[in-house]
């Protein structure tokens, strides 16, 4: 599986409004995306204007998918400039679950 841990800073007066838009583009990932098996949101604690993406997708072409939908090229529009600097990202390959893990857990994505 390929997976991705974005880095995202937020300006400090618009954190509400980022967090509504990553609800609406994890949602339609989560749901509407067969190729998506987790889509996770974290704030800092200490800062909480810094939010962290985890995502895991069933290869590149999924991801790639994923870039493409109308949730997130909705959330693009909305979320980038709230943005404070540029989101790093790391990409990576899951180990473990197994893929057949990750298939398994699909259906448990939708109860939000």
């Amino acid at each position: 599986m390929f997976s991705i841990f974005v880095t995202i800073n937020v300006q400090a007066d618009k954190v509400d409004d980022f967090i509504q838009a990553c609800h609406g583009d994890a949602q339609g990932a989560t749901r509407d995306e067969p190729g998506c098996f987790r889509f996770d949101l974290h704030q800092d604690p200490e800062v909480p204007s810094r939010f962290y993406l985890y995502e895991v997708y069933r290869d590149e072409a999924a991801f790639q998918a994923h870039l493409e939908a109308p949730h997130f090229l909705a959330w693009r529009e909305v979320a980038r400039p709230l943005f404070d600097g540029d989101p790093q990202k790391v990409v990576m390959n899951t180990v473990w679950p197994s893929d057949e893990g990750w298939e398994k857990q699909k259906p448990a994505l939708l109860h939000w």
